[in-house]
């Protein structure tokens, strides 16, 4: 039985305080993303959280890593915090009409991350869920349903030539307020091939249902957040559960919402970022993390 992929890595590269210290002292900062793709097999973008990135940008990044490298990005504010998911049609084309597709074969998981304040809205999130493109060639679709005055021209020549592959799109969402802890948001999210981003924070729930053909983790600190790092034994904890979702099993303290064992998978890529970036940690875990996972699948030891 083939497990999944398991990719480690970090939210965002650009962090002044990492700077002489995950980085080296002399390193250029246009050469950050180049050195931290040496060291992770996945990094977070979020810098399209808070505005539309140029097409540039996106070949840049996709230039400046390795091959086997996969970007996570953040889905736009704008349509979760500001239109609040409603009508979506036009700020989803926005979105993938501003050159996310250039990043090619790099293009991962996208993440949608909703506002603490934020209440479950089942009616909402199936319209979202409906228009979300789900491969590359509804995604170039959509971009024709773009507002032309902000954006006259829709980047997708480099989306176009992945046509032949038609690849998937996957998409997560991160949930911050606690009315989503129903079995009802659980069948929606399997019901619409959606991963339940886990987020492990003291402030919103950390839930584990499996509700897609793949796992989604950000580890925000789970003592202060975006601050607190992981000790050796949270970081043994982080590692097993993830080597249990990549063999398409569920690890024995997931937290769910839903009881019942999760529909069976030979096994599932598992996307993993640490967000934990104000007291400069996440760089040091997501190393930890990642030789942890590779001790337990070398030996094969997994609660």
């Amino acid at each position: 039985m083939a497990a999944g992929k398991i990719r480690v890595g970090i939210s965002g590269w650009r962090y002044k305080g990492w700077r002489g210290k995950f980085y080296p002292e002399k390193l250029r900062q246009k050469d950050e993303l180049r050195y931290a793709a040496e060291k992770f097999s996945t990094i977070e973008i979020n810098g399209t959280f808070y505005s539309l990135q140029a097409p540039e940008s996106f070949r840049r990044w996709a230039a400046e890593t390795p091959d086997d490298f996969v970007f996570g990005v953040k889905g736009s504010r704008f349509l979760t915090h500001m239109l609040r998911l409603r009508e979506p049609e036009i700020a989803l084309a926005n979105f993938f009409a501003s050159g996310v597709l250039e990043l090619r074969e790099k293009l991962g998981p996208f993440l949608w991350q909703l506002p603490p304040n934020f209440k479950f809205d089942a009616e909402r999130l199936k319209t979202f869920f409906s228009v979300l493109p789900r491969d590359v060639e509804s995604a170039i679709e959509l971009t024709r349903r773009r507002n032309k005055r902000i954006m006259p021209r829709a980047a997708v020549e480099v989306g176009r030539n992945c046509l032949a592959k038609n690849r998937t799109l996957r998409h997560a969402l991160e949930i911050r307020n606690e009315t989503f802890r129903t079995p009802d948001f659980i069948a929606l999210l399997r019901e619409h091939n959606i991963a339940l981003a886990c987020a492990d924070t003291v402030e919103w729930p950390r839930l584990m249902d499996v509700t897609s053909d793949f796992m989604y983790v950000r580890l925000h600190g789970s003592e202060v957040l975006y601050a607190s790092g992981y000790d050796r034994d949270a970081i043994e904890v982080w590692a097993k559960r993830a080597v249990a979702w990549a063999q398409g099993r569920e690890p024995r303290d997931a937290e769910k919402v839903v009881a019942k064992p999760s529909p069976k998978c030979s096994g599932r890529d598992v996307y993993v970022y640490f967000d934990n970036d104000a007291k400069v940690r996440a760089p040091a875990d997501a190393l930890s993390l990642i030789a942890t996972i590779e001790q337990l699948q070398s030996s094969a030891v997994v609660e």
